[in-house]
């Protein structure tokens, strides 16, 4: 399926590295540097550590497992974005080799949850937003389901907890995604692949997202 822009991007450019120049408590991401120690039931401290801790501006955030049925298999609807972090591994030394350049990364539509959004009729509403912006698919926000409890991706570092949440769009007209505009959004292709094929691209490293797989393996047990 087409992707957003009319060229392909084939890299992204540091212009400028401003990280001594800002302010850990500026930005999209905030980092907040604490000094703490451990309280225990005692009454004794442990030792004082520093602890980096990185909010976002809204903190939660909301995955949709777009899917349709074909027959009798189950297609799921991913994007390509461009993802600077994962792109900026290059040249890094690893553990284990990494062959991938992580340009762009293949994974399930996916927003933050803005203050607005109240309550679990907030949560499908944003969802349901992001599908139409993302995938360009309108649906209801009752439409939605919620597949079981939000998760921490990286609990050692970032407060974020992601919502997993599923849609079926059989039969649903699917126009252009508009997106939002951003730079980010560059070339972001959306195919539809059978829903246990990407679930192997997923444990292979193919699509190394960790939500797209949670939100299959659940959708697949509940199902």
């Amino acid at each position: 399926m087409e992707g957003l822009g009319a060229t392909q991007v084939v890299e992204i450019e540091i212009l400028q590295d401003l990280s001594a120049t800002s302010r850990c408590d500026e930005g999209f991401l905030q980092i907040r540097r604490l000094l703490c120690q451990n309280r225990r039931a005692d009454g004794t401290t442990s030792r004082h550590y520093r602890v980096d801790v990185v909010d976002r501006p809204f903190l939660d955030a909301v995955a949709v497992l777009v899917y349709r049925w074909r027959g009798d298999q189950v297609e799921v609807l991913t994007r390509q974005n461009l993802r600077p972090a994962a792109y900026f591994r290059r040249g890094k030394e690893t553990t284990l080799p990494d062959p991938q350049h992580h340009l762009r990364v293949e994974e399930i539509v996916a927003g933050l949850l803005e203050p607005s959004d109240k309550g679990e009729q907030g949560l499908r509403q944003r969802a349901a937003l992001e599908v139409e912006e993302e995938a360009g698919i309108k649906v209801d926000a009752s439409e939605i389901q919620l597949l079981g409890s939000p998760f921490f991706a990286v609990p050692g570092v970032l407060s974020e907890k992601i919502y997993i949440t599923a849609v079926d769009a059989t039969g649903k007209a699917q126009a252009a995604a508009t997106g939002d505009g951003s730079p980010l959004e560059e070339g972001s292709e959306l195919r539809w692949r059978p829903i246990r094929e990407v679930l192997k691209a997923c444990r292979t490293g193919a699509t190394p997202d960790a939500k797209t797989e949670i939100a299959i393996s659940r959708f697949l047990a509940m199902s």
